[in-house]
């Protein structure tokens, strides 16, 4: 009798046995997959900017990169946050150069970078620094995961080096910005430079922009009078092509009231 109560119990831990068995293979078995994916990617050493940096667990960071070769990307930067970090310094927004990075299923990791410039004169200037973070951001809502974005890298990379510059204002660098991204992107009305209700010198302000190589596009500046309605032509493009809000331009409005 006793051995009969206790056989089904023998046998429901015999199928507890298989079951866990069945379990540790099947994740032995992802993570054999794992290492040979591991073990048989490239690094790939890619140009670009830290957009965005946030921490991400104790120690890390997850930054977003606009680079060259693949646009768009997130990278995690392991260990990022520790003070002895050899990536402690280039996973921080600004930093340009060349990150190496290994590319994973739904990520990429940053395991070494060379940074040529880390926008030292625009970090220490509070004006420059909101405005390169606003830059950032309409970067960001421009740019695509893994699409090539060597133009709009450049046109970054640019108008971050005129901000330190006592010419051109801040403000018509905002707008200059803004045009060349949507020119970049396809979404600027051309028409708008052929508008014969705008002033002579602002029409010929926007036809210089939309035609202008991007290490030309800083190069001058405009009258009071002229750059008044060259922004508000911008201003008016933005509010019916932006669908977002970004939280570095209203920061900035506040501060500088314009």
């Amino acid at each position: 009798m006793l051995a009969g109560k206790h056989a089904p119990c023998s046998r429901y831990t015999g199928k507890n046995q298989a079951k866990n068995k069945w379990q540790m293979a099947c994740r032995e078995t992802v993570f054999a997959q794992e290492r040979m994916v591991a073990a048989m990617s490239e690094p790939l050493k890619l140009t670009g900017m830290v957009l965005m940096a946030v921490p991400a667990g104790e120690y890390d960071k997850r930054t977003v990169l606009l680079t060259k070769e693949r646009g768009k990307i997130t990278a995690f930067a392991r260990g990022a946050r520790r003070t002895n970090s050899a990536l402690l310094a280039a996973a921080t927004p600004f930093a340009f150069g060349s990150f190496t990075v290994y590319e994973g299923k739904n990520a990429y990791t940053l395991v070494q970078a060379e940074i040529a410039d880390y926008f030292r004169e625009v970090r220490e200037d509070v004006e420059a620094a909101c405005y390169a973070c606003y830059f950032m951001e309409l970067a960001d809502y421009y740019s695509r995961e893994n699409l090539e974005a060597s133009r709009m890298l450049n046109l970054l990379y640019a108008t971050l080096r005129a901000l330190p510059r006592p010419e051109p204002d801040n403000e018509l660098i905002r707008c200059i910005f803004e045009m060349k991204a949507m020119v970049l992107n396809g979404e600027y009305p051309y028409e708008a430079a052929n508008d014969l209700g705008l002033q002579e010198s602002t029409r010929y302000a926007l036809s210089y922009v939309i035609q202008a190589p991007t290490q030309k596009l800083y190069q001058f500046t405009l009258r009071p009078e002229i750059f008044q309605e060259f922004r508000r032509v911008q201003d008016y493009y933005n509010s019916i092509s932006i669908d977002r809000k970004f939280k570095s331009l209203e920061i900035l409005r506040q501060m500088t009231n314009k």
